[in-house]
């Protein structure tokens, strides 16, 4: 949007949050993508994490083009800590998170203000899916295709939905009531997954809309926060692990299948860092679970180093999934269709199962929220006499 244009005053604000520590090589790119959104009522507050490059100088240059952008300065303290100084800046209905080397397709916050059109506050957000890039904006490959709507607790303690930071478009109102993200992981030296901390936060309280599309470049390159493959995986165990013990109402065949599949996560981003010790321990206890799964790994293992040794192309969609080449994530795009995940008779009855105790979880949800409503409604009432009236529960 051009500094002298204006949008209808009738269209909820959004309140775009990016976190940011030493992000010059990409802010530049990354506010571009935000101030070139169909939706022009935004507010587009950068959060500057103590950055010891020109960042800061890189976005007032950018707020002088579109007075839109506003910077934040503060010591680093985390990016937890960042977003929860934009939040609480914000003046926006909706919160809108990027990170300062993510980028959006144009119509993402568009499509998702639309998404949330006509549905109750009980709807909090809404997420999308993204593709995986490079440095230079170039497409690696899809990110996952599963997507879950409503209330979704148990699927996305399992599966993970969202994907990660730049993809969720949220109420203000709900994002506070949860208590924003939390530092602590930061503070414990496993920062990484505070994300996922958050949705799932926002997930066991509230309903989520989703749109099915590739509306976020998520960048992935080495030394960016989830490069550091055994402080993912340390983190995401421990997301789990909290959110388990904040949620003791969750079927026990949930949650163990929510620790198995994040510790299979972990051993993956373990070997990725080459962390022996915490490679054998989370095999150790996948071992115990699902012994299949460390013996198929052993086999694919060898056929792989026996293809090396043939010196034969070992390369499988598996290791690294689809390949777009040379295609850039940029207003240009367009954008293909979503194709779901390949199922096994075994995984659409785990989804089914999934599914079914979500919808137990919001019926009970429900119920109480029913009568704690009706209690408060009770409790404010004033009797005739000009006393609250007593009620009989």
């Amino acid at each position: 949007m051009e500094s002298g244009e204006t949008f209808d005053p009738s269209q909820p604000l959004v309140s775009v949050v990016i976190p940011a520590f030493n992000a010059s090589t990409f802010i530049e790119r990354t506010l571009r993508s935000a101030t070139r959104q169909t939706y022009p009522a935004l507010e587009i507050i950068v959060v500057d994490d103590g950055s010891t490059d020109d960042t800061a100088d890189l976005v007032k240059q950018s707020a002088m083009i579109d007075p839109r952008i506003r910077l934040l300065r503060t010591p680093n303290r985390g990016v937890s800590a960042a977003r929860n100084t934009g939040i609480e800046a914000s003046s926006g209905q909706f919160v809108a998170f990027l990170d300062a080397d993510d980028l959006w397709h144009p119509t993402k916050i568009e499509k998702q203000i639309d998404a949330l059109n006509g549905l109750s506050s009980q709807w909090a957000a809404v997420y999308v899916l993204h593709y995986v890039i490079d440095r230079d904006d170039e497409i690696i490959r899809p990110g996952a295709s599963n997507i879950a709507r409503g209330y979704i607790y148990a699927r996305h303690l399992n599966f993970k939905y969202i994907g990660n930071g730049s993809a969720l478009l949220v109420r203000r109102d709900a994002a506070l009531e949860i208590g924003g993200f939390d530092s602590s992981y930061a503070a414990a030296g496993i920062g990484g997954c505070e994300d996922l901390d958050f949705e799932l936060r926002l997930a066991a309280r509230y309903w989520i809309e989703v749109v099915p599309e590739r509306l976020v470049g998520y960048r992935e390159y080495p030394g960016n926060m989830s490069s550091n493959h055994a402080q993912m995986g340390q983190g995401a165990l421990e997301v789990i692990k909290r959110s388990l013990a904040a949620n003791p109402q969750l079927p026990k065949y949930a949650a163990k299948s929510a620790v198995a599949l994040t510790q299979k996560y972990a051993f993956r981003q373990y070997r990725k860092a080459r962390n022996l010790r915490l490679t054998l321990a989370s095999a150790w206890a996948i071992l115990q679970d699902d012994p299949r799964f460390i013996f198929r790994f052993v086999w694919h293992s060898c056929l792989r180093l026996i293809k090396r040794r043939l010196n034969l192309k070992a390369t499988t969609a598996q290791d690294e999934g689809p390949r777009l080449d040379r295609l850039r994530f940029d207003e240009q795009i367009v954008l293909s269709p979503i194709e779901g995940p390949e199922e096994t008779i075994k995984s659409r009855r785990h989804l089914m199962r999934l599914t079914a105790t979500d919808a137990r979880l919001s019926s009970i949800r429900e119920s109480a929220e029913g009568i704690a409503s009706q209690v408060t409604k009770s409790e404010g009432s004033i009797a005739p006499n000009g006393r609250q009236a007593e009620h009989l529960l």
